[in-house]
């Protein structure tokens, strides 16, 4: 398979932010990077003409977007019942044979011969907008270790799109069930020394003088899984001063199973309290970050790793800041004495 025959597949360096339709926010988001000349795992995506063609199977048997069209998103029960009921059948479903030909191609293309673990990553054409936050409505599944787990992990990112989450939040939002699909990202995973976020923006005051970053040892699940404290740092954008350095006790890091998935592991005493970031690396993701800002013409919240065995920094995702960027109406933040209050660690549940 080249990179262009197939209907369901698209390689990151063909896809951009105008491709949202077809490959999901974090989809276009990764095309993006890599035309900026970022330096991203390399991967393909399953484009939402996949999941269309899926549901249309799916529902040839009974509904699916209707069900949820007629739901009162403040009935939790209901939801509760119909989002399980949605679920489990599209898991169970089989995937039409085109479909799984295709994402095997790209899979053995990806892989070039070797067995390589992969991040199996909902895409969403809702999410990452610039209007709106959809992060952590939907699944992401790590060290995928085979085709078969790939395909089945495919049809559970897609299956998420109707959790309890996701269906109340559009329901709340007004979005027209025609109007949401699903692409999948296929990625190489990262086996991370370190990984973590950096906003391009102070994400308590705004300030857009500064970056601030977050890190702690291994997969980054754990940071943004809010289950350890990360090492936080505050970085002047332009002249590189960093005015806040926390070094946490990062009791625990998340590391990959040889089997598939992931675990989590004590951290040993002598490396808790050790920064998990030189101030070199520091230093290359402000530069980085610049970069991607410069690109995207906003501030930017992005998910950063350093790979394990060659020390590289790459990235997994950006996305629009949302919090300030709605308010810019008003007059811009002013600079504040205490650089510490840049900091706040406000993640919770995948991203």
């Amino acid at each position: 398979m080249t990179l262009s025959d197939s209907q369901f597949i698209g390689w990151f360096a063909e896809l951009s932010l105008v491709d949202r339709l077809q490959a999901g926010g974090k989809g276009g988001s990764l095309g993006e990077l890599v035309r900026a000349g970022i330096a991203v795992p390399p991967g393909f995506v399953v484009k939402t003409s996949a999941f269309e063609q899926f549901l249309t199977a799916v529902e040839s048997a009974a509904p699916v977007r209707a069900l949820v069209e007629a739901l009162d998103p403040d009935d939790l029960p209901q939801v509760s019942a119909v989002s399980g009921q949605l679920r489990a059948r599209i898991e169970a479903a089989p995937l039409p044979a085109a479909i799984a030909v295709a994402i095997a191609a790209a899979y053995r293309q990806l892989n070039a011969g070797n067995q390589c673990a992969v991040a199996v990553r909902s895409s969403a054409t809702t999410e990452d907008a610039a209007d709106a936050s959809f992060a952590g409505l939907q699944d992401t599944y790590l060290w995928v270790q085979s085709l078969e787990q790939t395909l089945d992990k495919v049809r559970s990112c897609w299956a998420s799109l109707y959790s309890v989450e996701s269906i109340s939040y559009r329901r709340r939002h007004g979005f027209a069930e025609a109007d949401v699909a699903m692409a999948v990202v296929v990625q190489t995973m990262v086996d991370a020394r370190t990984a973590g976020v950096m906003f391009t923006r102070s994400p308590l005051t705004g300030d857009r003088s500064v970056m601030a970053i977050e890190g702690s040892w291994g997969l980054g699940s754990a940071v943004v899984g809010g289950e350890v404290t990360p090492d936080r740092w505050v970085i002047g954008k332009i002249t590189g001063e960093i005015s806040v350095r926390e070094i946490s006790d990062k009791h625990i890091s998340h590391a990959p199973v040889s089997a598939g998935g992931i675990q989590t592991l004590a951290v040993p005493d002598e490396q808790r309290r050790v920064a998990c970031m030189s101030d070199a690396e520091l230093q290359a993701l402000r530069t980085i970050g610049r970069k991607v800002e410069r690109h995207y013409g906003r501030p930017q919240d992005i998910e950063w790793a350093v790979d394990r065995h060659g020390g590289a920094i790459l990235l997994l995702q950006s996305r629009p800041e949302t919090v300030w960027s709605t308010r810019d109406a008003a007059p811009v933040s002013h600079a504040v004495a205490d650089p510490s209050l840049h900091v706040l660690n406000i993640f919770g549940g995948n991203r």
